[in-house]
C-alpha cells in the first residue's frame, strides 16, 4: 500500500467485510437502540475505529440507516411468501405467526428493529423520521394491495374498508415487537395473534 493511500484511510484494516460489520452493527443497534448506542459500542462489535467507521460506512446515522436495509433484506422474501399465499387471510396469518418467532426468539435481541428505529430515536434527522414514516405507508399500501385483490375474488366482503384493516394489523404488529422487546413470549405473543384474526371480517 502506498503512503497515499494509508493517508487515505487511516487506520481501516487492511481486510474489511462489510457484510460481517454490518451485521455486527444491526445486533448492536437491535439490543440497544438508536439513541443510546454509541460510537464505542459500534466499533468495539464491528472491530473497527472511527476513522475506518467514517470511511466506509458513514456517521452513526448513516449506518444506522443501512443496518436498517440489511435487516429489511433479510424480511423481503418472508414478507412476499405470506402475500402470495391462496388467501389473503392465511398470509396475514403467516406474517403476525412469523413476526412473533423472530420477535420472541432467544436468539435475537427481542422486537423487530425497523418498528424500534420509529420509538428509540429521537436524535436523528427530521428527514430520516420522514423516511421511516414512509416506509410504514408502503407496509400498509402493500397489505391493502392484497386485501383489495381479496375483495375482488370473493374471499372479503365488498365494501371492507382495507385500508383500516391493513392498519389495523400493522398495529398490531408493532404491538407484538414492543411486547416481545419487553420479555413477552412466543406463546403469550401467539394468543394475541389469534384474538387479532377474529377481527378478520366475516363473509354476510
Amino acid at each position: 500500500m502506498s503512503t497515499a493511500s494509508a493517508k487515505r484511510n487511516p487506520g481501516r484494516p487492511r481486510e474489511f467485510d462489510e457484510d460481517k460489520a454490518l451485521d455486527a452493527a444491526m445486533m448492536v443497534f437491535w439490543k440497544k437502540g438508536f439513541d443510546a448506542t454509541s460510537l464505542s459500542d459500534l466499533t468495539d462489535a464491528m472491530g473497527i475505529n472511527r476513522p475506518s467507521l467514517y470511511s466506509a460506512l458513514g456517521n452513526k446515522e448513516e449506518l444506522f440507516q443501512k443496518a436498517l436495509e440489511r435487516y429489511a433484506q433479510r424480511n423481503t422474501r418472508l414478507f412476499n411468501e405470506c402475500l402470495a399465499t391462496a388467501t389473503a387471510r392465511e398470509g396475514i396469518e403467516k406474517l403476525m405467526r412469523e413476526a412473533v418467532k423472530v420477535f420472541a426468539d432467544p436468539k435475537n435481541p427481542g422486537g423487530c428493529l425497523g418498528i424500534q428505529s420509529v420509538v428509540t430515536c429521537s436524535s436523528v434527522s427530521s428527514q430520516f423520521k420522514k423516511d421511516r414514516a414512509g416506509k410504514r405507508t408502503e407496509f400498509e399500501s402493500m397489505l391493502k394491495k392484497r386485501f383489495d385483490r381479496a375483495i375482488d375474488e370473493g374471499e372479503l366482503p365488498a365494501g371492507t374498508a382495507t385500508l383500516d384493516l391493513a392498519r389495523y394489523y400493522s398495529v398490531v404488529i408493532q404491538g407484538l415487537s414492543i411486547q416481545a422487546k419487553a420479555g413477552g413470549t412466543q406463546r403469550e405473543l401467539s394468543r394475541v395473534v389469534d384474538v387479532a384474526l377474529g377481527g378478520w371480517p366475516a363473509k354476510t
